[in-house]
């Protein structure tokens, strides 16, 4: 890879990572081409871009992202990386649990969530239980909608048991 190709690349990175609001870095090195090409098909239908990178391109690119810190990760960019990136937070650390059935691989190098920097794979389980936005929506209105029920349930209760004793009085 020539300097022309190089800084290309971590153009491309730059730009990736700018946009990025959730960042796995990965080990993939023990993954064969089918199991590698089955993660790629996974991490499409899941909305997950991933992409094999080069340490030190990824470690100049993170340099030149104005405004997020990624010195976090930086001691995790040895061996073999690839990059994920994602809209919704959990959704990588579950497709990794979900595709590492019977095998530690790909593991977890980091991850970088909005500005929380997880380090390891066996940060993986905290990853899996981070909740998604519309998750988090749906639990809100579900507490917010409990009190309701019940005071509509006791008002429709209240309102039978006059309707009873009018009746019996009757």
């Amino acid at each position: 890879m020539n300097k022309e190709q190089k800084n290309t690349e971590i153009a491309e990175l730059v730009e990736m990572l700018s946009n990025a609001p959730i960042l796995y870095i990965t080990d993939t090195v023990s993954l064969n081409a089918e199991a590698t090409s089955n993660l790629r098909r996974e991490c499409f239908k899941q909305n997950v871009q991933m992409r094999v990178v080069k340490n030190t391109l990824l470690k100049k690119a993170m340099e030149r992202v104005e405004g997020t810190d990624f010195s976090g990760l930086y001691p995790v960019l040895k061996g073999n990386t690839a990059v994920m990136i994602a809209e919704v937070a959990n959704v990588p650390a579950r497709l990794i649990k979900d595709f590492r059935k019977g095998t530690n691989k790909p593991a977890l190098k980091g991850a970088l969530i909005r500005e929380d920097v997880y380090v390891g794979d066996d940060q993986l389980d905290t990853l899996v239980a981070l909740k998604s936005k519309e998750e988090m929506i749906g639990e809100i209105i579900g507490l917010l909608q409990s009190p309701a029920r019940n005071v509509i349930s006791a008002l429709l209760n209240h309102a039978e048991k006059q309707e009873a004793q009018q009746e019996h009085s009757a």
